[in-house]
């Protein structure tokens, strides 16, 4: 190929600034998915009920890069809070090291979480977690532990354009519900226990949840699911 068919265009349209921006050309790509992760718990657990900062939301990514470069410690990616509703009731997030779970990792999660008096744990993994370690957990804590990849937060699912909004219904306005159209939740169309919405809202089996569609591919109309 000659040299002169080699040379690049001058003419060439510039990247509009609205797709440049998406482009990350600083930083490490290990800092954002943490970034990224971290965020989507977040509001995960502002849509579970639980109190966040919108400070601690609205951080950008030069912001969290410029903090977590100061000590880059797994450590200081946890955060700890209470359920608006009943402050007795906290939640942390504890991100475990890049290398594979083992039970050790768990036990050391314990040791130092035993005496913050939980009553949910969130573990975010950057690695595969192994099956001995996993069957410990039930066995070492007594409360609820959820457990995510990295890969499963980089992008907050409820927010898809796609995806249907979801409410999650109270005791009350599940029996109000199940009363209005005399079913057993039983009777309910099921959602699976491990359906990505349901692990995203926490949502332990027997909740009902209310399902607005609202788009021209499924029209405008209301479903409702139990957990199973």
């Amino acid at each position: 190929m000659e040299a002169a068919e080699m040379e690049i265009d001058d003419d060439l349209p510039e990247v509009p600034d609205c797709i440049a921006s998406m482009v990350d050309r600083s930083g490490s790509v290990e800092s954002k998915r943490l970034f990224l992760a971290r965020r989507t718990a977040l509001e995960m657990l502002r849509d579970r009920g639980y109190s966040v900062p919108d400070e601690e939301i609205a951080r950008t990514l030069p912001e969290f890069r410029a903090w977590w470069g100061e000590k880059s410690e797994i450590e200081r990616l946890a955060f700890t809070t209470t359920l608006v509703s009943d402050p007795s009731k906290k939640v942390q997030i504890v991100f475990c090291p890049p290398e594979p779970v083992k039970i050790a990792t768990i036990r050391e999660i314990y040791r130092q979480t035993e005496g913050e008096n939980l009553s949910r744990l969130i573990l975010i993994l950057q690695s595969r977690i192994l099956s001995r370690a996993r069957e410990s957990i039930k066995e070492i804590f007594k409360l609820k532990v959820d457990i995510f990849q990295v890969t499963e937060l980089l992008v907050n699912i409820t927010k898809h354009v796609l995806k249907p909004k979801h409410e999650v219904l109270s005791a009350a306005q599940k029996a109000k519900l199940l009363k209005q159209y005399n079913v057993e939740d039983s009777q309910l169309p099921r959602m699976l226990e491990t359906d990505p919405v349901a692990r995203y809202y926490g949502l332990d089996k027997g909740t009902v949840v209310k399902v607005i569609y609202d788009s021209e591919l499924t029209g405008n109309h209301v479903a409702y699911r139990c957990v199973f």
